[in-house]
């Protein structure tokens, strides 16, 4: 009897000993990812928060503690909310761009005929070119004297664009480098949401005689809406942190017509505008964290009472 007991007592005691292993095993997986959130994201926005409250450089080397005095000034200042506006203008452009060709594409691309996947690389290509690069090759296609897109112009007898030398037009132009450059990465995830309809309901649909548009609009568009509201999301708040375009194309001209916040608080914290700016630089950044959450739940909102 007491054999029996202390045979049932050692399998309790393997049994969970398994279960903590499985549990060990579980907690190493996912040790990677949560270290580089931490050091990536976590420990420098705490330090974002704090050195807010402080009038500093980025080196902590002297730092004076001014309380809400950095968030006071980002609020007065005219230079900042003219970015925030650049911004929003940008959004209202690149955003909606985007997520329709990127859809369009998907719809174009969505067959198993020959050669269908030649044309996913190509679309798909920008998106994983370096921006910079990319960036470097528009500048050079958009100058006024040399430019790529002039000459063409000039072939057919149109006169040249001003591009990205005038404020008219130079957030239109890097509206559309950027677009042209995330378009294919939304194209896929269009595509995978696309493959996994039930085919059940498009031969239904054609055979009561519904049209294209009617299937679109009836049946795709209602069964991808979760996947159009991943995209919008993160096409927001990708957009809202525009910088390496800007940097190469116009650095925040003509006349701050492309200054954005990403790339204000970068001049502020190591910049033209470097010096003691690193606090008000982290104010400037926690209050376009800010503008983000409060667009991102404004939108949680409206797909709530859309899609219920």
């Amino acid at each position: 009897m007491q054999e029996a007991q202390s045979v049932s007592v050692k399998k309790k005691r393997k049994g969970l000993t398994l279960k903590a292993q499985r549990n060990l095993i579980g907690y190493l997986f996912v040790l990677p990812a949560l270290l580089i959130f931490c050091i990536f994201v976590l420990i420098p926005l705490i330090m974002s928060v704090y050195l807010s409250f402080f009038e500093s450089d980025m080196f902590f080397l002297s730092m004076e503690y001014v309380g809400f005095d950095n968030f006071a000034q980002v609020f007065q200042d005219s230079l900042y909310w003219t970015s925030i506006l650049n911004i929003l203008c940008y959004t209202l452009m690149a955003v909606p761009m985007n997520i329709i060709l990127s859809m369009i594409l998907a719809l174009l691309v969505n067959s198993d005929r020959r050669g269908v996947k030649a044309y996913r690389f190509l679309f798909y290509l920008p998106s994983v070119t370096s921006t910079v690069a990319a960036s470097t090759v528009w500048l050079w296609m958009m100058n006024t004297s040399y430019g790529l897109l002039n000459d063409i112009f000039a072939l057919f007898g149109l006169p040249g664009g001003t591009w990205l030398t005038h404020s008219s037009t130079a957030l239109v132009s890097v509206t559309l480098v950027t677009v042209w450059q995330g378009v294919g990465a939304n194209m896929i995830i269009f595509v995978a949401a696309l493959q996994n309809m039930p085919t059940q309901v498009y031969e239904a649909a054609k055979l009561d005689g519904a049209g294209p548009l009617t299937i679109f609009f009836r049946i795709t568009f209602p069964l991808i809406a979760p996947t159009m509201y991943f995209i919008l999301t993160m096409t927001l708040i990708g957009a809202f942190q525009l910088y390496d375009q800007i940097y190469v194309l116009t650095s925040g001209g003509p006349a701050n017509a492309t200054l954005t916040p990403v790339y204000l608080i970068w001049q502020n914290s190591f910049g033209t505008n470097a010096g003691r700016q690193a606090g008000y630089a982290a104010a400037q950044a926690f209050v376009l964290f800010l503008i983000i959450m409060i667009v991102n739940l404004l939108i949680r909102r409206l797909d709530k009472k859309v899609n219920g």
